[in-house]
Parts: C-alpha cells; sequence; structure tokens
C-alpha cells in the first residue's frame, strides 16, 4: 500500500505539472476583449490581447483632451485662473446629469482649473467641452487639434470624433461638424498606451489630479457637487478595489465600448501602464486591470543590466586623425536599466554600435575632439526567447558612447615629423618586402 500511495502521489504531482500554465502570462486569462501591460519608462510592452484591435474608448478619451489643455496651460495660451465662457449648448449638456456631469450655470464665473479638476476626477463631459471651445474655438477646432496631436504622437489606430468620448448621438445634435451623428471615438489599445504614455511623459503634473479621490465642485451659491473619482482603484473609494500605488489615469463606458479603464501605478523605482478594454462591469475593469497590474509587478522589477562607463572588450579605443594623440578612449555615459522580466538578467548583452558620420573616410575621429562627444550608443539586445516589443519601433534601452578625454589638434611641426617618419617607414618597408621576397 506504502509502494500504491508513492506513485498515486508522483502521478499527480506529474499531472499538476502539466496541467499548470506554462507561463505566469498565460495564466492571467484576463476577461477583456483587449488589454496591455507597459513599463512607463521605456515603454516595453509587458503583456498584451488584442492591441491592435480599434475599439471605442469612452471617457479613456480625455486623456488627448487633457493632454491639450495642459499644453496650452504651459505654452501659456490660457492659465488656470482664466474663466471659462459657458455655451447654451454647454449648459444644457451639464443638466444631464446621468451623462457624468457637474451643472453649470450661466450666471457663474467658472475657472480653468475649476472645470478641469472636474473633467480629470468626475470626467464631467460638459465642463471638457467649455474648455475645448475656450481653447480651440469650437469643439469642432478641439477635435482637429486632437486629431493633428494623435499624429504627432503617432497613435495610428485612433479617430477622434469629440473631446468627450460620449457617443455623438448624445449630444443633442451638436456634434462636431463633419462627424457622424452616431460616431464614438476609436482606438486600438496599443494607441491608447501611447497616449496614456506621452501624457505621463510630457505632462506628469496630470496625476496631481488623477489621483484626487474626491472633491467639492462648487456650481454656484448653495449648489455644491461631491465628485467621487471613477477610480476605484485610489485608496478609499472602493476598499475591495484598493490598490496599492495606483495614481490615474482614466476609466470609461458607453453602451458600444463597454467598460474600460486605464491604469498606471508605482511601485519602488517601476511605474506601469495598463489598459483594458471592453470588459463587463464597472468592477470587472477593476478585477482585471489588478490581475495586470500584479502581473507587472511580480514578474518584472528594474534592474541596471550594465553599469555607466562600460564598453564591450577590445572596442574601447577610436583611433584619431591629425590629433596629439593618436587613439582616444570612449565609454557608455550612463548605466542600462529597465524594467526586466525575472530570471532573464542573462538573457541580454550589450551591443557599441558607432556613428559612421562622426569618423573620417579612414574610420577616424578627427581631431580637435571635445571630451564627452558623442560617438555612438551603447543598447541591450535581448537574447533570450521571442522578441521585446516596444510601443514605438525606435524605442529601446540605450546610453550615449562619449569621449573619455578631449584631443587637441597637433601642431604643424608634429604634423609634418609624423609625415616624415611615415615616409621613411613605408621606404623600408618596401625594401624589406623586396629582399624578403
Amino acid at each position: 500500500m506504502k509502494n500504491c500511495f508513492t506513485i498515486m502521489l508522483t502521478v499527480v504531482l506529474v499531472l499538476t505539472l502539466f496541467m499548470q500554465p506554462k507561463s505566469a502570462e498565460a495564466a492571467l486569462d484576463l476577461g477583456a476583449e483587449s488589454a496591455i501591460l507597459v513599463d512607463a519608462a521605456t515603454g516595453k510592452i509587458l503583456y498584451q490581447k488584442n492591441i491592435d484591435a480599434i475599439l471605442p474608448t469612452a471617457s479613456m478619451t480625455k486623456m488627448m483632451s487633457e493632454y491639450l489643455i495642459l499644453e496650452a496651460i504651459n505654452k501659456g495660451s490660457i492659465t488656470w485662473e482664466q474663466q471659462v465662457p459657458i455655451s447654451d449648448h454647454v449648459r444644457a449638456l451639464s443638466l444631464k446629469r446621468e451623462l457624468s456631469n457637474v451643472p453649470l450655470r450661466q450666471d457663474e464665473s467658472y475657472s480653468v482649473k475649476q472645470l478641469y479638476e472636474s473633467v480629470a476626477i468626475y470626467s464631467a463631459n460638459a465642463s471638457t467641452i467649455a474648455i475645448a471651445e475656450l481653447i480651440a474655438g469650437s469643439e469642432t477646432g478641439f477635435v482637429k487639434m486632437m486629431n493633428d496631436k494623435g499624429k504627432e504622437l503617432g497613435l495610428e489606430d485612433y479617430e477622434f470624433v469629440n473631446s468627450t468620448g460620449l457617443n455623438n448621438s448624445d449630444l443633442q445634435g451638436n456634434h462636431p461638424e463633419g462627424t457622424g451623428e452616431i460616431a464614438e471615438n476609436m482606438m486600438s489599445a496599443r494607441a491608447t498606451a501611447k497616449l496614456a504614455y506621452s501624457l505621463l511623459r510630457d505632462y506628469p503634473e496630470v496625476l496631481d489630479t488623477a489621483s484626487i479621490p474626491m472633491k467639492d465642485f462648487q456650481a454656484g451659491p448653495g449648489e455644491e457637487v461631491s465628485m467621487e473619482n471613477w477610480n476605484w482603484m485610489l485608496s478609499s473609494i472602493r476598499p475591495q478595489h484598493d490598490y496599492e500605488g495606483i495614481d490615474g489615469l482614466k476609466t470609461g463606458y458607453t453602451a458600444e465600448a463597454g467598460n474600460c479603464f486605464t491604469a498606471t501605478a508605482k511601485r519602488g523605482g517601476t511605474r506601469l501602464i495598463s489598459v483594458v478594454m471592453r470588459t463587463g462591469s464597472r468592477d470587472d475593469r477593476f478585477n482585471e486591470t489588478r490581475k495586470l497590474l500584479d502581473y507587472g509587478f511580480n514578474n518584472f522589477s528594474h534592474q541596471e543590466l550594465v553599469e555607466a562607463g562600460f564598453i564591450p572588450e577590445g572596442e574601447n579605443i577610436l583611433p584619431v586623425a591629425a590629433g596629439k594623440e593618436k587613439e582616444v578612449s570612449i565609454s557608455s555615459s550612463e548605466a542600462l536599466a529597465g524594467v526586466i522580466k525575472n530570471g532573464e538578467e542573462e538573457a541580454y548583452e550589450a551591443v557599441l554600435t558607432i556613428d559612421n558620420s562622426v569618423l573620417n573616410g579612414e574610420g577616424e575621429l578627427v581631431a580637435p575632439i571635445e571630451a564627452g562627444k558623442i560617438v555612438g550608443t551603447l543598447s541591450l539586445e535581448y537574447t533570450g526567447e521571442g522578441e521585446e516589443e516596444y510601443l514605438y519601433s525606435q524605442q529601446h534601452i540605450s546610453s550615449d558612447v562619449v569621449t573619455d578625454v578631449s584631443v587637441e589638434k597637433a601642431g604643424w611641426f608634429s604634423m609634418t615629423m609624423r609625415a616624415i617618419s611615415g615616409f621613411f617607414s613605408g621606404i623600408w618597408t618596401s625594401v624589406a618586402n623586396m629582399f624578403g621576397s
């Protein structure tokens, strides 16, 4: 019986081993039509599911509106204290509270900052249009800016038809010119992640507002609206969804888009961006996001693989023409570090690439040369299974390679003596070769 028990236990262990998912990634089993997980520092894709399917984005659209608002603030086109006119259309739309709005009055004054907070915290649709009209003169003009900025940011799979993410049918016949009456904003998960990546890179202050769990909006005398952030993963909103390190970014829902969410969270030195599209419910968009972020934080870590000053053995010298010295040493200016999958630290090698445009026809640097002159790049190349992928094809972990010291141009006398020495050296070489033959 003891032998039988041992055999049964062995069989169970073997079956368990083979029945387990081959990777943590496979075990995610996300309940989302499309999803992506990205390192916010480098754009490295850590997980992907159907990321190029173009789907409605609902209020995740407002990340582009927020980008343009923050850009206008930074350029000085508008100010936080500037008062925002409330058009008849904005006033009427703001009263439709079921569409996520704070009521706006035309006999009250609202600053850009007040309305922006209602956009970033409460996803207020009429407030978004009001600021869009301030910046571009009309929502139609603002939508053109959105599409132009999408092209500039390299989103590729996208189309913006309004500033809010609502279906155009909800805009009471006041949808932007040139867009369909029942059209919605569309993006792929990859494009959505690119937008979030660009927003965090260019205007990280977006998180100062996106991370506020609750704030009151003063609509008018005695009319105060409590704005609860739709991102329930922030602390103290819905305790069952609390997530350590989360501080943004944008939820969304329409009947066509389903429940979607672009999140960002930071733990230690690692910030991740996740996108889930078309989940089944409000709770689901947070549950699926938790799976994605847990996968990232549990299976990847920020690591320095190559220290600053490194160059592959035997490649740390470049020849110099017309200099007091005939060669100069080079090294990488920064460490090569990034988010690496645990256990794959050895699956990378540092590869040196010299910029041929800084060399002469003989492959030499020409003096004078300043210390710190950029002569190439040192990049991390992945040698493991499969391929690493980034949001943008040109992205990779790299460092500039620079000259360690300066090299002065040789004087006339030194150059003359060097030429004479080379002349006689050539003669003796020819004579030696002649007699040697």
